[in-house]
């Protein structure tokens, strides 16, 4: 069929005729379809929507029919399994109560059983005290019966020894007073020769009239510069006697100084001191008051070599030494030698502490002794020799003296 066709009057376009024709109608029939097919496809979601709502209506139904048969066996089973514990506490209950009840037995029985044993304990304990305080008493009476008579023999023993003790006593007292003067005789030379290594020191025989030791004080030079006559006594009493027959011999020796070593000092007067120009001293302080006087005769022995010839020094010298001045300075000297001596006896309890102290005091003596120096060279002046260390350094390096043994 040969395509015809028409020219639109509106625009001018040729138009096929058989387009013209067909077009509405196809236009009609795509609207009635695609109608049909919206309707189609609206009938389809619904009966989805219907399919899948009675579809979730049936699993509902069944959930919950599924979910309370579940809950129905669980609590059956939870039922089952609290009646099972109820019964297990139940019996764990019982089983622990009788346990208790068989506690409480046993403490009862172990608290019958102690008692029933300190009981015992203590009527054995009573039997034993009183067949104790039975055998005792046997044994005393016994023992007081068999040593009656002994006891009578021991007093009668020891009386007799009591009495011989009393007169072994008096004798050993009436022959000890001349030992004991000769030990701390013999005990003062010792210390003389100890302290004074360089002086001579001359025991006096016995039965020969004078005192006990003669120390010839020798200065570091050799040169003889005086002497110190020593008496020893060692008696229960003070004898004032004893002063002027010290003084007598000193006289006959031609001794400088004289010097009593008592154990015994008279009334007044505490560890030494000079009575009627005659010098007492204890035992311990017998070597400080020696090494004092002994500076003294050494620096008057250089006084007088300084002032030979010089008549009026030699008078103030001899005031000086004679003064109170002078013998407060040996005082002073002899006194720290003391508190030397007293620290030596302590020395083993405080070593350190003892050795500070030793040390000011001998200062103290060093600072004495440097006194009575400068207040000879205030009196002689330039004349006066040099003594290198106040020559004390002799005397200060010998050894210490021995405690009193008596």
């Amino acid at each position: 069929m040969t395509d015809q066709s028409i020219v639109c009057p509106h625009c001018g376009k040729r138009v096929p005729l058989t387009e013209a024709l067909t077009h509405p109608i196809e236009e009609k029939l795509r609207k009635e379809f695609d109608t049909a097919a919206k309707k189609m496809e609206r009938e389809h979601e619904a009966q989805i929507f219907a399919i899948k709502k009675a579809q979730a209506e049936e699993f509902a139904g069944e959930r919950a029919a599924i979910e309370k048969a579940a809950r129905k066996r669980a609590e059956d089973t939870l039922a089952q399994d609290m009646k099972d514990l109820k019964t297990q506490l139940e019996e764990k209950a019982k089983l622990l109560d009788d346990a208790r009840k068989h506690e409480l037995a046993l403490r009862k029985r172990q608290r019958e059983l102690e008692e029933r044993e300190r009981s015992m304990s203590l009527e054995l304990e009573r039997k034993l005290d009183e067949e104790r305080s039975k055998i005792r008493e046997d044994a005393l009476a016994k023992a007081a019966e068999e040593h009656h008579l002994r006891d009578k023999e021991k007093d009668k023993q020891l009386e007799d020894m009591r009495k011989q003790i009393e007169d072994l006593k008096r004798k050993a007292e009436q022959g000890s007073q001349q030992a004991q003067g000769e030990v701390q005789e013999l005990e003062l030379e010792e210390i003389l020769h100890a302290n004074f290594r360089f002086d001579d020191i001359e025991p006096v025989a016995k039965g020969v009239r004078g005192a006990d030791v003669l120390q010839r004080v020798v200065s570091s030079t050799g040169k003889p510069c005086g002497s110190i006559l020593w008496e020893s006594k060692r008696t229960k009493a003070w004898s004032d006697g004893w002063i002027q027959k010290l003084k007598d011999d000193q006289r006959e020796a031609k001794a400088d100084i004289g010097i009593i070593v008592s154990s015994i000092l008279p009334k007044g007067l505490s560890h030494f001191g000079c009575i009627d120009s005659v010098w007492v001293t204890d035992f311990p302080s017998a070597v400080g008051l020696g090494m004092a006087l002994r500076a003294g005769i050494l620096q008057l022995a250089q006084v007088q070599n300084a002032l030979s010839g010089k008549g009026e020094k030699m008078e103030l010298i001899y005031k000086y030494l004679s003064g109170s001045e002078f013998r407060h300075r040996i005082e002073a000297i002899v006194e720290a030698f003391v508190a030397m001596k007293g620290d030596l006896d302590s020395e083993k309890r405080a070593m350190e502490r003892t050795w500070a102290k030793r040390e000011k005091q001998i200062e103290r003596v060093i600072h004495n002794t440097s006194g009575m120096y400068g207040d000879l060279q205030g009196l002689i002046g330039t004349n006066l020799t040099s003594i290198p260390a106040l020559e004390l350094s002799t005397e200060n390096a010998s050894s210490e003296p021995k405690a009193d043994e008596h």
